[in-house]
């Protein structure tokens, strides 16, 4: 029986009616989930449909099985939040591994389009205070039915990556001297909340005038810090070229962090956020550097791996800027990076 087959057995069990399948596509695999896009059709309607998989790999052990994931999307989007609807979450015996479907919505994911095409500046001049007001909502949601979700705060993310980063074998020096300013700064314990874990630019679906319709990728959700989130959110890799807008490429710190207050977030601070920003730095910079290791001895990396893995190098020049700047005692905004 072929994917497709299985899919609209699956849906036919748990949606009921007698559903046919239209335009069954891959997209992009990440790291620990591959997408798959189609349309469900019936006689009364045609439902665009997103199926994510769980997909093995060594680059992430924090990311969530599919049906905890699929439970957080759908506690998050009763909570009001802007997520897209769980259709039904797979079992075993459906033959199609780990995964969900969900409706598929309509909007621009690809950040550079986001950023750089004139049909979108209305949104971007919305984006930063939407984050800021989506993150004090994500942050406020209530608990008591996810405290099975891992409860990670910047030690044990630290030595996670740490971990990570010694088991590749390779020394990079501004690596060590990032993991050392780490472990000497890591914060108090404040209050524990969910965190999305990967709130970023490229993981929106954005409406050229309204701004953020939907945040996709709830696989890294967790009980922690919420000020990693926003420390995320500002990482230079995810400005995608415009290095001078802080928060993703559209918009500046005191804007997130005036909107998120206002929306009810914790009062917000930056010394904290910066901790955030520059483990989110190392964070990423390890995952490159796994994606340009071969999984097995004398092989190459595949083309896809690779090529996130070249990335590196831009990792190792935001670290230098960003501890250049908290060495020195400025505001990591005053980072020329």
């Amino acid at each position: 029986m072929s994917d497709a087959d299985l899919i609209v057995k699956a849906a036919r069990k748990y949606l009921g009616g007698d559903p046919s399948l239209l335009g069954l596509q891959a997209l992009t695999g990440g790291a620990a989930s591959a997408t798959w896009q189609f349309d469900l059709k019936t006689e009364a309607r045609t439902t665009p449909c997103i199926l994510r998989l769980q997909q093995g790999s060594s680059v992430d052990t924090l990311a969530l099985d599919k049906t905890t994931e699929a439970r957080v999307q759908t506690a998050a989007r009763s909570a009001g939040l802007p997520v897209a609807n769980v259709l039904f979450v797979l079992r075993s015996e459906d033959k199609l591994g780990a995964g969900y479907v969900m409706e598929r919505l309509p909007g621009a994911s690809i950040a550079q389009k986001i950023l750089r095409d004139h049909s979108f500046a209305p949104a971007r001049r919305l984006m930063t205070s939407q984050c800021g007001e989506i993150l004090a909502g994500i942050h406020a949601l209530n608990t008591a039915d996810l405290t099975d979700l891992p409860q990670l705060s910047a030690a044990p993310l630290l030595a996670q990556y740490e971990r990570t980063y010694h088991a590749i074998g390779h020394n990079l020096p501004a690596f060590e001297l990032a993991l050392h300013w780490l472990k000497a700064n890591i914060p108090p314990a404040q209050r524990s909340t969910l965190v999305h874990g990967d709130f970023r630019n490229g993981n929106f679906l954005v409406d050229a005038d309204k701004g953020i319709s939907t945040v996709l990728d709830w696989e890294l959700a967790h009980l922690g810090d919420p000020m990693e989130d926003l420390g995320w959110l500002c990482v230079n890799s995810w400005r995608f070229g415009y290095s001078d807008l802080a928060v993703g490429g559209f918009g500046q710190r005191e804007e997130l962090f005036s909107a998120y207050e206002r929306a009810g977030g914790t009062t917000v601070n930056p010394e904290r956020v910066q901790f955030w920003e520059l483990l989110g730095v190392l964070k990423w910079g390890v995952i490159c550097l796994t994606m340009s290791s071969a999984q097995n001895p004398g092989e190459s990396p595949p083309l896809e791996r690779a090529a996130i893995g070249r990335r590196v190098s831009e990792t190792e020049i935001d670290l230098i800027q960003l501890l250049k700047s908290v060495l020195r005692g400025n505001d990591i905004g005053q980072s020329t990076h």
